[in-house]
């Protein structure tokens, strides 16, 4: 019985042992190649010291070593955390001391930059390497470095099982309206019941050849690993800077499967892409998660593909998936986030903790087996979030706890729902949930600024856009493109204004605290 993970992977490895598993460039695993590596980097991670439970940060490109270790943490008992590879050092050192990382994997070309982020993390007790040919020094940093291909060579040692479909799989870091990223909690159940409910609405079997464009960090980018390892499907793991890359991979590997976020759409809904121009007969669907697909973009999409299904989705990282719109509905409802995903209950709860009317706006409120388990080490914002369903008597509900998501909805007379707006200041852009107070924090950083503040406006590609607002320090006389060039190098491209405005003061309220809703009046938006 398939209960953990990677149990999924033997599975798949026994039942079809020579089918094309992982592909990335030139480099083809097979099911049992994997399932042989991974049980000999579980093994290896077991000999560097990981219990059960301890949490193993994996910080890598998108790529086959990436894609072994989450399984590999899973077989020795640890908790991945996987984190994206456009990260920053001081963001990686916030996420390895919050959850008290017992190991890091990373590779030659990450380390050098690491070393003296590493040398702050007191829990850290081993490095586990992965060659990409970069210079692999670390000066400063006094801890056991293991090789990751040696520790990945196939073991004819087992690496026996350790806990219950209910432990702790993962933490996948986001951000929230304040402060900085926390981990969100998921089991090995949680993990698996998106598995499974995904390739039921989206008819995924063994014979998929599923792009892997978005980060495993992201749930959405995880569960396309996880979704065609349970059905034995191949996952093509790629990166790419231009469109047609993109493009070149889905003919070159006759791709039949693909998610991805508002933002590559837009690129590749673009003349030089050419997507238009590509015969594309095996790309049997598309699925956009991350924020509403612009129609224009919709549209181009869709006359490009013709033979390809579209779904439009919807879900949020503490609840994974939570509603889809079936492709014979796009027609009609091209602004809709669909209905429940299967399994799934979705209610649209008002201020009262009532259900809402059609037409009513309220709180989309999540019920079913992909809810979280809460946020690493957050009891207060758990319980925020995670709450007792507002429908069900606590003698019928027992202990189960449903998600309130924080965006508000509205649902039409068929039930059908549509995406109005977040209950919070939470910027989401490209699919990405960005912090206010983290940018501010690095713009404040850059020792030019006495006021800064950032909200998120509307943008037809990215969903939303940063906007800051800053008050320049006395005597200094500001350069919002030189400010622009000092958030690029501080932090990921989509955390970077897209404008800067210079105030002479930020508007207050009575007690002293930035007026924020004041700001977005001023961009035209509702406070």
């Amino acid at each position: 019985m398939d209960f953990l993970i990677h149990r999924m992977l033997r599975t798949s490895a026994a039942r079809q042992p020579d089918k094309e598993a992982l592909v990335h460039r030139d480099e083809r695993l097979g099911y049992a190649e994997m399932a042989q590596r991974v049980n000999g980097l579980a093994c290896g991670l077991r000999e560097a010291g990981v219990e059960r439970r301890d949490r193993v940060g994996i910080f890598l490109d998108h790529s086959v070593p990436l894609a072994l270790s989450i399984f590999a943490v899973s077989q020795a008992g640890g908790v991945f955390v996987p984190i994206n590879a456009v990260l920053y050092p001081d963001q990686v050192g916030h996420i390895a001391n919050d959850c008290q990382m017992k190991g890091l994997i990373t590779s030659t070309s990450k380390l050098p930059a690491l070393a003296p982020v590493l040398a702050t993390v007191p829990s850290l007790q081993f490095l586990v390497i992965v060659d990409d040919g970069g210079s692999a020094r670390a000066d400063g940093v006094a801890l056991p470095v293991h090789d990751f291909a040696r520790l990945s060579r196939p073991s004819a040692q087992a690496c026996p099982d350790l806990g219950i479909d209910r432990d702790l799989a993962a933490l996948l870091y986001t951000s929230g309206s304040t402060g900085k990223p926390k981990g969100v909690m998921v089991t090995h159940a949680q993990v698996m019941a998106g598995s499974s409910i995904v390739s039921t609405y989206l008819g995924i079997a063994e014979s998929e050849r599923i792009l892997s464009v978005l980060p495993f960090s992201f749930d959405a980018g995880l569960n396309q690993l996880m979704t065609a390892v349970q059905q034995g499907a191949t996952c093509i793991l790629t990166r790419f800077v231009f469109a047609r890359e993109i493009v070149q991979v889905l003919e070159r590997e006759r791709i039949t499967g693909l998610a991805g976020v508002p933002t590559v759409w837009a690129l590749l809904a673009q003349p030089s892409s050419a997507l238009a121009r590509t015969p594309l007969p095996h790309l049997r669907y598309i699925t956009n998660t991350g924020g509403r697909m612009p129609k224009a973009v919709l549209d181009q999409l869709r006359k490009a593909l013709p033979n390809a299904k579209v779904f439009l989705m919807y879900g949020l990282t503490e609840a994974f998936r939570s509603t889809y719109l079936p492709p014979e509905e796009v027609d009609r409802r091209p602004s809709s986030i669909g209905k429940a995903i299967p399994n799934t209950e979705i209610l649209v709860i008002n201020d009262d903790g009532q259900p809402c009317k059609p037409g009513e706006v309220g709180q989309l409120v999540h019920r079913g087996p992909t809810v979280s388990s809460g946020y690493w080490g957050r009891t207060d914002l758990t319980n925020e979030v995670l709450r007792p369903h507002p429908l069900i008597p606590a003698e019928l509900g027992g202990d189960e706890r449903v998600c309130y998501s924080g965006d508000l909805v509205t649902m039409d007379e068929d039930g059908f729902l549509y995406y109005i707006g977040r209950r919070d200041t939470m910027i989401k852009s490209s699919g990405f949930r960005i912090s206010p107070t983290e940018v501010e924090e690095i713009l404040f950083s850059s020792g030019r600024l006495r006021g800064a503040a950032v909200i998120g406006i509307p943008d037809d590609i990215l969903g939303q856009a940063v906007k800051a607002f800053v008050v320049a320090r006395e005597g200094e006389r500001l350069d919002t493109a030189s400010l622009m060039e000092f958030c690029a190098t501080r932090m990921p491209r989509y955390m970077v204004p897209a404008a800067i405005e210079v105030l002479d003061e930020l508007p207050k309220t009575g007690t002293g605290k930035v007026d924020y809703p004041a700001l977005r009046r001023r961009e035209g938006l509702a406070a």
